[in-house]
């Protein structure tokens, strides 16, 4: 025994249980994947602002490169396309939220006026089939109450959105001010990202660029399925005669981007408000439309545009977007494809290199 093993105290016969290649590669493993969970619990809280803003990096990445070759100040170049793309987004979004609480408010409190007073009944003829059903539904229903009730709650739903704007102010400042580092240090991230990556420069590249392209299709495609809605939705205004179809009609395009509210927020009200005016027929056949139509050009739309764009089947694109929203919230939207574009490639890479190696093993 040396003088350093007598310090240690360990015995040479004694085999150390860490040496060998297997056990040493084993605790790196370990070391590194609860590494990984522990980053993904600390990252988690801000997962839907990542998810935008590398969504927003990717689209507003050629603004950058082309503010790059004139100003020649990455920083600099990477703060314009910030505010750029902020002040477009903020427009957007309080030119949306005003009209949407303005519209959902006031549509819900003129039904509530009119089926309260009892005008709803005078509208329709005393000898009709209408009239006939509106009088055995009365004592049936609570009509007053539950159209009160329903008011009340979409004034406290409206009050809810306004006093969570702190935290969603919160998380716009975080998603733009995460964009700016994308932009700027996209070049060395994406070194370090290669560095790092178990796969082999190309294939790294093609992931890259597959994820490049899945998040332009999956934005580029809501976008476009979202003017659909919205040129439908205000056609039908149009033709119903109901105030302001092209402000409806943009509304409601800028409203179908946002999952789970979709182009139903103005045209479902706006169908109450007609049919408590007294005016059946048009909502009947505005309610039709936007179910039959409108909702199904979402439903119908979504999954070709995206999932060709995607190089994917229109099943596996459609659950990656539903499945996302369901999954990871707003950010599903990106994340979904995103996880399904990853385990695509990685499965295509895993069989190339399967044959690779039955290539090189057969005589």
């Amino acid at each position: 025994m040396n003088a350093d093993e007598e310090k240690s105290g360990v015995d040479p016969g004694t085999p150390n249980p860490l040496s060998g290649r297997w056990e040493r590669t084993l605790v790196l493993v370990a070391v590194t994947a609860l590494g990984l969970y522990t980053c993904f619990r600390l990252t988690a809280p801000f997962l839907s602002a990542l998810a935008w803003a590398v969504a927003l990096a990717v689209l507003t990445v050629p603004l950058q490169r082309w503010l790059e070759r004139r100003i020649k100040r990455p920083s600099v170049a990477a703060g314009v396309a910030v505010i750029v793309t902020g002040l477009a987004v903020l427009a957007a979004a309080s030119f949306v939220g005003q009209r949407l609480i303005t519209q959902v408010v006031g549509g819900a409190q003129v039904v509530e006026s009119k089926i309260s007073s009892g005008e709803w009944r005078r509208s329709f003829p005393a000898d009709s089939r209408l009239a006939r059903l509106a009088d055995w539904i009365e004592p049936q229903v609570d009509l007053p109450g539950i159209v009160k009730d329903l008011a009340s709650w979409l004034s406290t739903a409206a009050g809810s959105v306004l006093k969570g704007s702190v935290f969603q102010a919160a998380m716009f400042m975080l998603t733009f001010y995460l964009l700016f580092f994308f932009l700027r240090d996209r070049e060395p991230a994406l070194r370090a990202l290669r560095t790092m990556s178990p796969l082999t420069t190309g294939e790294m590249d093609r992931l890259l660029l597959r994820l490049s392209g899945t998040i332009s299709a999956t934005i580029y495609g809501t976008l476009a399925v979202s003017a659909v809605q919205g040129l439908l939705g205000g056609l039908m205004f149009w033709w119903l005669g109901v105030a302001a179809p092209l402000l409806w009609g943009v509304v409601m395009a800028l409203l179908a981007v946002v999952p789970l509210l979709g182009a139903a927020v103005v045209w479902a009200p706006a169908a109450l408000v007609l049919a408590a005016e007294g005016h059946l027929g048009k909502a009947l056949v505005l309610a039709a439309w936007g179910v039959l139509v409108v909702s199904t050009a979402d439903n119908l739309l979504r999954p070709v545009l995206v999932g060709s764009r995607l190089k994917q089947h229109t099943v596996l694109a459609f659950l990656s977007v539903v499945g996302g929203l369901f999954l990871f919230g707003p950010a599903g939207l990106v994340l979904g494809p995103i996880t399904l574009t990853i385990t695509t490639v990685l499965l295509e890479i895993w069989s190339e290199r399967a044959r690779a190696d039955a290539a090189d093993d057969s005589p």
